[in-house]
């Protein structure tokens, strides 16, 4: 049980951003749980990236809505942080995982909502959309997903795009909405860091890593050094 709680410790303190935002997102999804219905909506349209927001404060909209969850569930969200952003975090280092975190934030909040006002102006959608609700993390998790397309070694890479492409992209023909555009975008986003993650070692093959025999502790590295 000792070695089983230091591990989980050294994986966790080897990702700090992640494991604060999970805790920001905790706290103020408890305190969502003490709003009535009404008030909740109305406070998470303010800090929603909205048009009608987006127009008035788009700074502060796009840090807040970062740490809401719309939704009663933050377990959901735990175990996504763990599988993806404490991975990538672990793998890139913080600053470079909230690079990528940030740019797929931002850039797909912006063209998710560039193409609902272009729908608006087209009589596509209804004008009343300038308020729509849009408050959450999955444009920056999905973001980190398409970054890790690069942890794994082909031929793995190339089926975890596949399948990745398959969830995000299939959407965008059987009911396209705006924040299926987002989330495709901060894939594709993810993808296009490439630049952050090419030093940052060799790829991991799953089924190497699972059969190899169990060596001596690495000193809670999250990134020893590469065999060659």
């Amino acid at each position: 049980m000792r070695r089983l709680l230091r591990a989980v410790w050294s994986y966790i303190r080897h990702a700090p951003g992640t494991y604060i935002w999970l805790a920001l997102l905790f706290l103020t999804t408890v305190a969502l749980h003490h709003m009535s219905p009404h008030f909740e909506q109305e406070f998470l349209r303010q800090r929603s990236t909205n048009l009608h927001e987006l127009s008035r404060n788009p700074v502060r909209v796009l840090i807040t809505s970062a740490f809401w969850i719309d939704g009663n569930h933050w377990w959901p969200y735990a175990v996504m942080y763990t599988v993806f952003h404490a991975q990538a975090e672990r793998w890139l280092d913080t600053w470079r995982w909230l690079a990528v975190v940030a740019l797929s934030h931002v850039l797909a909040t912006f063209i998710s909502e560039g193409a609902l006002l272009w729908a608006i102006r087209h009589h596509h959608a209804p004008t009343s959309s300038v308020n729509t609700l849009d408050v959450g993390v999955s444009y920056a998790l999905a973001g980190v997903v398409g970054v890790l397309t690069y942890r794994l070694a082909p031929p793995w890479r190339y089926a975890y795009l596949i399948v990745v492409l398959v969830i995000y992209g299939s959407p965008l023909i059987t009911g396209l909405t705006f924040t299926d555009l987002g989330h495709f975008t901060a894939f594709l986003i993810g993808l296009a860091c490439y630049p952050l993650a090419r030093d940052r070692g060799a790829p991991i093959n799953p089924v190497t890593l699972l059969r190899k025999p169990k060596g001596p502790p690495d000193k809670d590295s999250p990134n020893p050094p590469a065999e060659r």
